[in-house]
């Protein structure tokens, strides 16, 4: 398994014979150059979406016809992104799982919000979410764009996952500190990815605070388009 960072909250990952695009944003984003594009998405089979905000859906439309690659995302999001043009994959609700070849993806809630800029209004997008990705014997907890909340307790109790992808940039999201209280408090996770962090200087910079609040974790600082193997 290979997990790849494309920058901010989107990443790349080569699981079972799949190769899921999470939340792919090109166009505006400053970590991920212009000649990188193409390799982020090369060969792309399937395309998962977290939430409506612009930083996570501004280049899906796109992606998805150049790759042909189905999008799959919470119900109202995804015939939002399918009536703009997106190859229909999933509109499915939290607790829903579907199956993408050898791999699982399973709808969890975050706590943000989600809205999508359409006709020069902001759309109420559905739900905020997470993804639960199982394969190759692994699971992977994506939270998306969050807070600390409630619900990781039953999440890391009932799909008990070994890999974390965590926003911890603050701001937007939970910080560096959040994600480790939460990572140490909810979950039993052996590797954990941190995200949504250094985009902009109004985000967090390192992960040292993560690094530091989760003793016996492998907190993995990624480097864009640098693959992770696990």
């Amino acid at each position: 398994m290979n997990i790849i960072w494309l920058g901010h909250g989107s990443f790349r990952i080569e699981i079972g014979d799949q190769i899921l695009l999470i939340d792919p944003w090109f166009n505006g984003n400053p970590m991920l150059t212009e000649d990188q594009h193409d390799a982020a998405i090369d060969g792309a089979t399937h395309i998962l979406v977290t939430h409506g905000h612009f930083d996570h859906t501004a280049d899906i439309v796109g992606i998805s016809q150049k790759t042909g690659a189905p999008v799959s995302a919470v119900y109202e999001l995804g015939k939002l992104l399918f009536a703009q043009g997106a190859i229909e994959g999933h509109a499915f609700g939290r607790g829903g799982t579907i199956s993408i070849g050898d791999v699982t993806a399973t709808l969890v809630p975050a706590s943000h919000s989600s809205s999508i800029g359409m006709d020069d209004t902001m759309r109420y997008a559905g739900q905020e979410c997470g993804f639960i990705l199982r394969g190759e014997g692994k699971t992977i907890y994506v939270s998306g764009d969050t807070d600390i909340h409630a619900d990781m307790s039953w999440i890391g109790d009932y799909h008990k996952p070994d890999i974390g992808i965590l926003s911890a940039g603050g701001y937007f999201t939970m910080d560096m500190a959040g994600a480790a209280y939460a990572a140490r408090k909810y979950f039993h996770f052996d590797t954990v990815i941190p995200c949504h962090y250094k985009t902009f200087p109004l985000l967090e910079q390192s992960a040292e605070v993560l690094r530091n609040g989760l003793p016996g974790v492998k907190v993995v600082e990624p480097e864009v388009m640098q693959p992770i193997t696990l």
